[in-house]
């Protein structure tokens, strides 16, 4: 056997109401490898650990594969003590395999549906008597070793195969044996989220190699007898720490009080059914739970095997209207949580009413289908826990800039160390001198500093109603360059008004009736008032905005007749749902019978992928039952007779859709009587149905929605609707939000899968409104359609979609570079257009509403979600304004913040290169800085500064280009070179001016260091280069265009102010107290102070002329050059292409086979 292997993931994936996304996390496909310890490597570790003082217990500790590689050897897997996990992004991680200990036979118990031989090989290895299981775990999961499949495999993967009979076998419940080993397999049910003491923060925090170097620098200013500035450091140092792990333990308590959810749930027991009440800790895949009417917080996944549960699921999905849950089917197909969502109960989620129990029972059935971390709440959380690595030039780049400085801190120790060793300094004096070299380069304070901006960003966002659960994604706003929005309740209003309702049939439609209630008694009418999910929750309605709505234009009551026994005898002894009255004050006036009052038995919810809902009903006397049909015109006319269908039904429902409305289509069928309607299946009942009519709603656009978009069409912003409406009316909407201008063509894209009698066919036609139907593609050619890229748009559906990307993938990246309007879109097929268009290099913006964009959102690079709550797990941002005004907000503090933490990275960099450009030079001449002058630098002058520059606002506007993002950019190491230049410049100019003074007198060559002080050099350098820090913190503080200019940001602008007059004060006319204190020489001669002043002054003059120059002309001149040269981002290659492809799309060309290659961009 090989010594590596594979973690294996369940085909089916973790389910969860977003889909479970391998890009986003990407624990499949992880390298494991085995390793056994060797005790006599473990003893002779220690001892080089106590050898070293614990300095290679450190190493171990920041490379974990150092520490095995030394103490262990590898092995095959099913040997292993130790394994080392690699996953995709190459971060290492060690585990320890664990062992539990079962009764015999117990695992077969436990795991019934694998092959026995597999268990076998499983437990019995090294052929002992003891029957283990060998595991062990990893963010939360559990990993069981299978040895017929050579692998560490998710505990999950027990379960996946399930199908919808075998859950339904376990209604009965599982017996106390087999509940007892399957909970040692799989482990206790409990997201546990592990908050540390902190004793253990502490010393993790304190091992952290940043913090390691702080010991390093404070300990060694204190062995250079720089106490204060030492004790100093110590104490910011002590009182960062303290904030840090008090803020990590609050969020670790709050995430875990969020997370943890242990309750007293019934469970049945064995084949007698019998009912007990347990821990909810206690729960295994298999147990069989009993939810009772008045409803619970369920503790794991669960699907649901009779009668119907109302649930909120907003903690998961940010969707606020609850969510209707209907029985599984008992059909013979596999079970798949993400297929099958309507009937599937999510961990964390509010159960408000649990319905159709039956008589006699307690409440309805459901069965456990996953517990702990493999729940729906589980991931979520673990997304959280233990996010993935964010792909962003400026950290990557920050953490490589640190190693230039690193370089730059050894030339200076070699520098250092040759000018010290011409002093008559001992040994040891100069390797302190040296090491304090490096301490001044690389300031420990870097990577804290630069998320200062990120900071304060989070906080003018949430005072805004906008909150982020992943501060590092703020900065990413700030590099957005597309934005993809959902329709419905995002870009439109949420709750929608009937327009009226057109009947139809064979015979055609009759004209548009605006009120439902003047429809005449007939089978439209019962539809309109049965065919919903709507429930009552302490006597109100609850349920879809559209539903409520269709239900109050019919003017019929909803009832929920639980428990009349009168009503279920009149109803033939049906479990019923729900039971639909007429307006009372229409039945006085027809004198309609109390028979015309329609009972709900069963209910098929709507589902995004099927499109569509149906209902079955019965009247009073238990007559023969109804089933009616509500969803997509286009679906609901397939599944209808064919003579049934209006002719004019295409042209009819592309008038509507133009104008804008959602328009939904109705059906129905009398069912035979022999037909069993506890057992019907959903396929049965929606088959060859009678076509009734249309539901013509208004949906309007919000009033913020056109205003933001074309701010966001301003600054460059690609925007694009993600619907799963009609492309019709998505299109009709686009252009009422200025999503598509007046003047801008729309360009339809149809594709058509293989089928047994025709081959994939793509084709591309231009929509009516662009220009007249009349028009050739020759026509359109001259009028230049082609010549500008966003001269035209894309629309396309769900289905031309799915065909596009499996049968046509060489048009795809052109599809989507053009692409404005993808309707009927899925759930899962928004998350994928997500994903293809970040494979074009576009930094993603989703911005959607409710559950059906939940895996989108976390697919984005920035997701956020309209929600009312106040944090979401479905989203990093959540916003609770229920319009798309967030979004111009967010990219603006974005921006601010990127452009912030730039500013601050330079600041910190330039910071140290003054000091280190100060030590060095007063090196030369034998002596150094004070300790107070490094503690009032620190203290007062750049710190200070640090903390209050990154308080700056975002400009009021979105400019149209978006800032940068690399650290390591030509701009950038181009102004901290030059910058450092003239700096050093201006230091040597203000030495070797008092140098050149006639009272100049030159220092004792008897001592070194500190001991020379006070002298003139010192002072002339110490006070030219307290000006530079005041200076750099005015000059790399940029504000126009994404920030307001510096002096809105009122502190810093004062603080400026009073640190020039301080550093005027010190130089011009410095109290003896402080020159004392300070240990500066005092100078009498006014006209040299006043040079120094001006040599200030116009290294000020030149550092900001020389930003100024790199950010318009070197800027500029790269930008010249990179529009000679082709540009890394694959979609403005692409565009650049598609600009010189005057006679792409072809249009009204069916194209069955490639034509041209894609770009031929490598």
């Amino acid at each position: 056997m090989d010594i590596n292997g594979f973690v294996e993931e369940p085909r089916s994936g973790l389910p969860t109401p977003c889909p479970r996304d391998p890009h986003h996390r990407p624990e499949s496909h992880m390298d494991v490898q085995g390793y056994r310890w060797v005790r006599w490597r473990v003893w002779l570790c220690r001892f080089g650990a106590v050898l070293s003082l614990g300095l290679l217990l450190l190493v171990f500790r920041w490379r974990p594969r150092l520490s095995v590689r030394f103490r262990c050897q590898s092995c095959p897997l099913a040997m292993a003590d130790i394994l080392l996990l690699k996953d995709s992004f190459g971060q290492q991680y060690v585990v320890k395999v664990l062992t539990e200990e079962m009764e015999e036979g117990s695992m077969e118990q436990a795991g019934r549906e694998m092959e026995e031989n597999e268990w076998r090989d499983n437990v019995q290895l090294h052929k002992e008597e003891k029957v283990l299981l060998r595991y062990y775990l990893f963010e939360g999961l559990r990993y069981i070793w299978m040895a017929r499949k050579g692998a560490f495999c998710r505990v999950s993967v027990l379960n996946e195969d399930w199908s919808c009979g075998d859950l339904h076998r376990y209604q009965e419940g599982l017996s106390r044996l087999e509940q007892s080993s399957r909970r040692k397999v799989y482990g206790s049910n409990l997201i546990d989220v592990p908050v540390k003491s902190y004793l253990q923060l502490l010393l993790e925090e304190v091992l952290n190699p940043f913090y390691m170097f702080q010991v390093f620098s404070v300990t060694l200013w204190m062995i250079d007898q720089y106490y204060y500035y030492a004790i100093c450091i110590l104490v910011i140092s002590l009182a960062s720490i303290s904030i840090s792990l008090y803020e990590i333990r609050r969020q670790s308590s709050t995430l875990r009080s969020m997370a943890r959810l242990v309750s007293n749930v019934t469970v049945r027991r064995g084949l007698g059914a019998e009912e007990e009440s347990v821990s909810s800790l206690e729960l295994v895949p298999g147990d069989c739970l009993v939810i009772p009417r008045e409803g619970l917080v369920l503790p794991c996944d669960a699907a649901l095997l009779t009668g119907e549960c109302l649930v909120n699921e907003s903690m998961l999905t940010g969707e606020g209207v609850p969510v209707m849950k209907t029985a599984l089917p008992p059909g013979g197909g596999q079970y798949n949580p993400d297929a099958q969502r309507r009937h599937t109960l999510y961990c964390g989620t509010q159960l408000i009413q649990a319905k159709g129990a039956g008589p006699g029972r307690r409440g309805v059935i459901a069965v456990v289908t996953n517990t702990g971390f493999f729940t729906a709440k589980g991931d979520l959380i673990s997304s959280i826990l233990y996010p993935q690595p964010i792909n962003f030039h400026f950290y990557k780049d920050a953490s490589k800039f640190l190693l230039i400085l690193g370089i730059v801190a050894l030339m200076g120790t070699i520098y250092s160390s040759v000018v010290l060793s011409r002093t008559n300094a001992k040994w040891w004096e100069c390797l302190i001198r040296v090491l304090d070299v490096v301490t001044i380069v690389v300031p420990p304070a870097l990577p804290a500093a630069i998320t200062t901006g990120t900071i304060y960003a989070q906080r003018r966002l949430k005072k805004q109603g906008v909150f982020c659960i992943s501060p590092p994604r703020i900065n990413i706003c700030g590099k957005v360059s597309l934005f993809c929005f959902d329709k419905t309740g995002t870009l439109t209003e949420e709750g929608l008004d009937v327009w009226g309702v057109m009947e139809g049939g064979g015979a055609g439609f009759s004209d548009l009736v605006p009120d439902p209630q003047l429809l005449s008694p007939g089978p439209l009418l019962s539809a309109l008032a049965c065919c919903h999910s709507v429930v009552l929750l302490g006597g109100q309605p609850l349920g879809d905005p559209l539903e409520l709505k269709m239900i109050e234009s019919t003017g019929w009551e909803l009832e929920e007749p639980e428990g009349d026994e009168k009503m279920l005898e009149e109803l033939g002894g049906h479990r019923v749902l729900a039971v639909m009255r007429p307006p009372s004050q229409q039945l006085q006036a027809e004198a309609m019978p109390l028979r015309k009052t329609t009972a709900i038995v069963r209910r098929y919810p709507f589902s995004s992928s099927l499109q569509r809902m149906s209902v079955v009903t019965v009247a009073p006397g238990g007559q023969t039952g109804l089933a009616f049909i509500k969803g997509a015109p286009e679906m609901v006319a397939s599944l209808c007779l064919r003579e049934s269908v209006p002719a004019e039904f295409s042209n009819t429902l592309r008038k509507f859709a133009s104008n804008g409305f959602r328009v939904l289509a109705l059906g129905y069928k009398i069912l035979d009587r022999e037909t069993n309607l506890k057992t019907i299946e959903r396929e049965e009942v929606e088959r060859d149905m009678q076509f009734l009519g249309l539901l013509v709603m208004k949906n309007l656009v919000k009033p913020e929605s056109a205003e933001v978009i074309k701010t966001l069409r301003q600054a460059n912003l690609r925007t694009v609707m993600v619907t799963g409406d009609n492309i019709l009316t998505a299109v009709n909407v686009a252009g009422s939000c200025e999503m598509v201008g007046s003047d801008e063509r729309v360009i339809f894209v149809h594709a058509t899968p293989h089928t047994a009698e025709s081959r994939p066919t793509l084709r591309f036609h231009l929509g009516e409104g662009g220009a007249t139907s009349s028009q050739n593609s020759a026509e359109v050619l001259s009028q230049g359609l082609y010549q500008s890229g966003m001269n035209y748009h894309m629309a396309i559906n769900g289905k031309s979609f799915s065909a596009l990307c499996d049968h046509f993938p060489e048009y795809l990246p052109k599809v989507l570079m053009r692409g404005t309007i993808f309707a009927r879109m899925a759930p899962e097929q928004k998350t994928q257009l997500v994903q293809e268009l970040q494979k074009l290099n576009y930094r993603v913006g989703m911005c959607g509403d409710g559950a059906n964009d939940c895996g989108a959102l976390r697919a984005a690079d920035v997701g956020v979600s309209l929600s009312e709550a106040e944090a979401s797990v479905a989203s990093p941002f959540t916003s609770k304004s229920d319009n798309i005004s967030c979004v111009p907000l967010l990219i603006r503090e974005g921006r601010c913040s990127l452009v912030t933490s730039f500013s601050l990275f330079k600041y910190m960099a330039l910071y140290s290169l003054i000091q280190f450009s100060s030590v060095l030079i007063l090196y030369t001449v034998k002596t150094n800085l004070g300790e107070l002058q490094f503690l009032f630098v620190d203290m007062f002058l750049v710190t200070l500064l640090a903390i209050v520059m990154g308080q700056g606002r975002p400009s009021s506007e979105l400019h149209s280009q978006r800032p940068p993002a690399r650290l390591l950019a030509m701009p950038v190491l181009a102004s901290l070179f030059l910058h450092t230049c003239l700096l050093i410049l201006g230091q040597l100019g203000a030495l070797f001016i008092t140098t050149s003074q006639d009272w100049f007198v030159p220092l004792n060559s008897t001592k070194a260091g500190a001991d020379n002080l006070p002298n003139m050099e010192d002072t002339s350098v110490f006070a030219l280069s307290g000006y530079q820090y005041i200076i750099m913190a005015v000059v790399v503080t940029k504000g126009y265009p994404y920030k307001k200019p510096l002096y809105y940001n009122v502190v810093f602008f004062f603080l400026i102010l009073i640190l020039f007059a301080l550093m005027n004060w010190l130089v011009l006319y410095p109290p003896l107290a402080i020159q004392n204190i300070l240990q500066l020489y005092d100078f009498r001669d006014i006209n040299f102070k006043l040079l120094l002043v001006a040599v200030a002054a116009l290294n000020f003059f030149t550092c900001f002329v020389l930003e100024v120059l790199i950010d318009t002309g070197l800027v500029g001149c790269l930008r010249m050059v990179r529009r000679n040269r082709a540009s890394k981002k694959l979609y403005k290659r692409l565009d650049v292409v598609l600009s010189d492809s005057p006679s792409w799309p072809p249009l009204n060309q069916s194209l069955s086979s490639p034509q041209c290659t894609v770009i031929g961009l490598s």
